[in-house]
């Protein structure tokens, strides 16, 4: 049988820091009221593109998994972050690092992206498709980021990482997937101002009003990603006391702490990164992974479960099994630019060219979508 395992890994973490003190100093919260509400400290604020944070992380990962860029057949680039529709993000990445043999696809899920695009290189990988993948993890969220709403723009960061799937005979990579959509709270969680929807309304990018019901989000997600992770173990045989490693999607600490309960995982076994980088939507889980590999957490034949949720309300639960080989094969001497500003300094610069008088004025309340249902 042939298997997709997980031979390289790679992230790629803007250097500017966006602390809570930061925040506080443009919205009327404090270090106190993030932190008791989230988990969260800081996250990362970046300088550079989505498709240049995705090419450092993916070149990581390949010089990781000692595989060479010609040779790659896929790139899944997983986000809802895209500097343009047309044409898609993974064919920037597969340019910028001459992949010129990879087939390229954007993957879009929010919160779950990498998750689901993992899922999919997988079933390529073992049904003979393709050979071997570079599967991202991405967000730039500070350029779309509303940072009038104290609800949301505490919240997110900018992050990226990608993971190299091979194919293999032995027993590795993802061995089985839960994958769902809570739709009917799908207006929960939303981004008003991108898509056909706001076309002729005078948008611009930036001008964006986020519908957040954290309430709502809170309870479908902790059920949604206790209901997988419990369904996935059961599916491939494993006991939750069997599990190694926790890597869920970071997007607050008390729903990490109440997924864990519910699956049956102590929090000992848990990666958390949420205090330093805040959530990065699909960023999470693989930047996460690549913290677990680099302090010794994860080691050969590691189970780890990788539940997690976004909107569309969009959710899933990954069991992987981890190889031989916890260590790099080589390095990439791929970088970052330096950054020339602080993250305040982007951030303000951002906020100074949105829209400051309530972003109805720019037509973002007017379409009002209706939500067509199939009956059966």
């Amino acid at each position: 049988m042939t298997y997709a395992a997980i031979t390289g890994w790679g992230d790629c973490m803007p250097p500017a820091v966006l602390t809570n003190a930061d925040l506080s100093t443009f919205l009327d919260t404090s270090d106190e009221w993030i932190t008791s509400r989230t988990g969260m400290k800081e996250r990362r604020v970046s300088h550079v593109t989505a498709i240049e944070l995705s090419t450092v992380a993916a070149s990581r990962a390949l010089a990781c998994a000692g595989l060479d860029p010609a040779d790659v057949d896929l790139i899944i680039y997983g986000g809802v972050s895209n500097e343009e529709l047309v044409p898609n993000s993974a064919s920037g990445v597969q340019y910028a690092l001459g992949a010129t043999r990879a087939a390229a696809i954007d993957l879009n899920t929010a919160c779950t992206s990498f998750c689901y695009g993992l899922t999919t290189a997988t079933a390529m990988i073992r049904t003979g498709v393709i050979r071997n993948a570079v599967v991202i993890g991405v967000e730039l969220i500070s350029r779309y980021m509303d940072w009038s709403n104290r609800n949301v723009a505490v919240l997110f960061g900018d992050g990226a990482a990608a993971v190299v799937l091979q194919a293999s005979e032995q027993e590795s990579g993802v061995l089985g997937s839960v994958l769902g959509c809570d739709a009917d709270a799908r207006q929960t969680l939303r981004v008003r101002g991108f898509g056909t929807g706001y076309a002729g309304v005078g948008v611009t990018l930036g001008d964006t009003i986020w519908d957040f019901d954290g309430q709502v989000i809170f309870k479908r997600a902790v059920k949604a990603m206790a209901e997988a992770s419990i369904k996935v173990l059961a599916d491939c045989g494993v006991a939750s006391e069997q599990v190694d490693l926790v890597i869920p999607h970071q997007a607050n600490l008390r729903i990490i702490e109440a997924v864990a309960k519910y699956a049956g995982v102590p929090m000992e076994k848990v990666i958390v990164t949420v205090q330093k980088y805040g959530n990065m939507s699909a960023a999470t889980v693989p930047v996460a992974l690549c913290e677990a590999l680099n302090t010794g957490r994860v080691t050969p034949g590691s189970r780890i479960l990788m539940p997690a949720f976004g909107g569309g309300l969009t959710y899933c639960s990954l069991l992987v099994k981890w190889g031989d080989r916890v260590t790099p094969l080589g390095a990439s001497a791929m970088s970052l630019p330096p950054a020339t500003q602080t993250a305040l300094e982007m951030v303000n610069h951002i906020r100074a060219n949105q829209d400051p008088h309530g972003r109805s004025a720019h037509g973002l309340m007017a379409p009002e979508f209706v939500e067509v249902r199939a009956h059966h």
